[in-house]
C-alpha cells in the first residue's frame, strides 16, 4: 500500500435524503467512466459483516482480535476495536490498496474536513445551513437553491457521476 491515498469524497445527508440510493446508481455509472471505487460508509449501528452460525463468526467470537474471510472471488478483514477512539476516516481510507481504487467514496462522515457533496430534500425537514462548510464542492438538490453553485440535480445521477469525474481529474492533477 504505497503512494498517496486516492482522493476521497463524501456523499453527505442527513438520514433519509437518500445517500444509499444514490450511490448505488453512482458507482456503477463512475465504473463506465474506468473509475475504479472505492466506498467507505459509516454505521452507526452494531454493525457485523459475518453471519452466526459461520465458523468464521464462530472463530472471530472465540476472541480474535483480527480475522481475515478469504474466498477465491474476495476477501473481508474484520478488526476488533473495543477500546479504539472515535473512527479516524484517513485510517481507514489507508487500509486500501491504492493501486486498485481511483476514488474513495465516503458515505456518512458529514462533519470530515474532506470534499463532500451534500445531499438536500427540503422534505426531510432539515435545515441545510448545518451542513454547509468549505468543503462541500456542490450540492444535489430536488429543488432550486438560490446563490448555492455548483446545484446538481439529485435526481440526475448521470450528471453527478459526471461532476464527479471532471472533479476527480481536477484533484488528481
Amino acid at each position: 500500500m504505497t503512494g498517496a491515498l486516492p482522493p476521497l469524497l463524501a456523499i453527505a445527508a442527513y438520514s433519509g435524503t437518500g445517500k444509499t440510493t444514490l450511490l448505488k446508481q453512482l458507482i456503477p455509472l463512475l465504473k463506465q467512466q474506468q473509475i475504479r471505487v472505492g466506498l467507505i460508509k459509516h454505521t452507526h449501528h452494531d454493525m457485523d459483516v459475518d453471519m452466526p452460525g459461520k465458523d468464521s463468526y464462530e472463530l472471530r467470537k472465540a476472541g480474535a482480535d483480527q480475522t481475515l474471510v478469504a474466498s477465491d472471488r474476495r476477501w473481508a478483514l474484520m478488526t476488533e476495536t473495543p477500546e479504539q477512539a472515535p473512527l479516524d476516516l484517513q485510517y481507514l481510507a489507508s487500509r486500501f490498496d491504492r493501486s486498485r481504487v481511483d476514488l474513495i467514496l465516503v458515505e456518512g462522515f458529514k462533519h470530515e474536513q474532506i470534499s463532500k457533496i451534500v445531499l438536500y430534500r427540503e422534505e426531510v425537514g432539515k435545515p441545510l445551513a448545518d451542513m454547509l462548510d468549505q468543503h462541500v464542492i456542490a450540492i444535489a438538490s430536488d429543488k432550486e437553491i438560490d446563490g448555492i453553485v455548483p446545484l446538481l440535480d439529485i435526481n440526475q445521477p448521470e450528471a453527478i457521476a459526471r461532476f464527479i469525474a471532471r472533479w476527480l481529474m481536477q484533484v488528481k492533477r
